[in-house]
């Protein structure tokens, strides 16, 4: 999975440094506040990028002192901070310069140039949201892709899917609000795409920073695998009754289980023990996922 996420997150850093770079300088040539805001888009991704990769390599430090269970929850952190400089930088930047040249309309010089470079950059997203796409159905499997996203704990596949989607929808946005500024002679249409460009990205935001907050709190793993955890509990020859399974995920790909059971009356300390040991090794090796479970033995409610 992480591989997987490091390979989706290069691609994407890969074009949109490219992209950014190319949109810059057809909007310093021709005016364009569409291609502005697209080249600022493309810009904030490419920190974005930067960010998620240095959240992976965070997360994967080892526990320490400080940290018990490790360091997983960085990349939560900061998938939560992408979805922050997408809204402020991205969409603020784009609706501000929209507004700016709705009042103040510039034609556009050049739009050959702007035509160009909209053109690669969507051969070029396009193959990145194709790669990412790709990674996000195979990590979901069968499950519906809504679904996937709203159960997903690997939130950097769907961060860079929406922030790949949102750039595919701000690129054709940006080119119908050129063709139609040079069409018709009216040059806010330029400006209106730079401000849908900008409400394109607060949407995207907005769904990613609500994706990404629970994973920050702290989620439960998957109710199939505390279903799991349970009945290999109850049908443990020395426990009458499994009472709390409580789940808690970690980081992506690390699951932390605490247990409350009964345990009968005629289990000894030493058989108890070894039991305890039995199960924590029978339920890490059929949830790889779960790294450390606590079982603490109850009476019978």
């Amino acid at each position: 999975m992480a591989s997987g996420s490091k390979k989706v997150i290069y691609a994407a850093l890969i074009g949109n440094a490219l992209i950014s770079i190319t949109k810059f300088i057809a909007a310093s040539v021709t005016g364009s506040s569409a291609m502005l805001s697209e080249g600022i888009h493309s810009l904030v991704d490419t920190g974005n990028q930067v960010l998620l990769l240095f959240g992976l390599r965070q997360a994967q430090k080892p526990a320490d002192a400080a940290f018990p269970f490790g360091h997983g929850k960085e990349i939560y952190f900061w998938s939560f901070i992408v979805s922050i400089l997408i809204f402020a930088l991205g969409s603020g930047i784009s609706i501000y310069e929209g507004i700016h040249h709705i009042l103040h309309p510039v034609e556009i010089s050049s739009p050959t140039i702007n035509y160009i470079v909209l053109s690669l950059a969507i051969i070029f997203e396009g193959a990145a949201l194709f790669y990412a796409a790709r990674e996000f159905n195979k990590s979901r499997g069968t499950v519906p892709a809504l679904q996937a996203v709203r159960d997903g704990k690997d939130p950097t596949l769907f961060v860079v899917l929406f922030e790949d989607s949102a750039a595919m929808l701000g690129l054709f946005v940006a080119l119908i609000g050129i063709t139609l500024a040079q069409i018709t002679g009216i040059a806010i249409f330029d400006g209106i795409a730079s401000v849908t460009i900008g409400l394109i990205l607060g949407g995207t935001a907005i769904w990613l920073a609500k994706e990404t907050k629970g994973l920050l709190i702290g989620e439960s793993a998957d109710p199939i695998i505390t279903a799991s955890i349970k009945a290999m509990l109850e049908n443990h020859i020395s426990i009458n009754k499994a009472h709390e399974i409580l789940t808690l995920h970690m980081g992506p790909e690390f699951i932390l289980v605490t247990i409350s059971a009964d345990f009968k009356d005629d289990v000894t300390a030493g058989e108890m023990e070894k039991d305890i040991a039995v199960l924590v090794r029978e339920i890490k090796i059929k949830h790889p996922m779960v790294k450390r479970v606590f079982i603490e033995a109850e009476e019978a409610k």
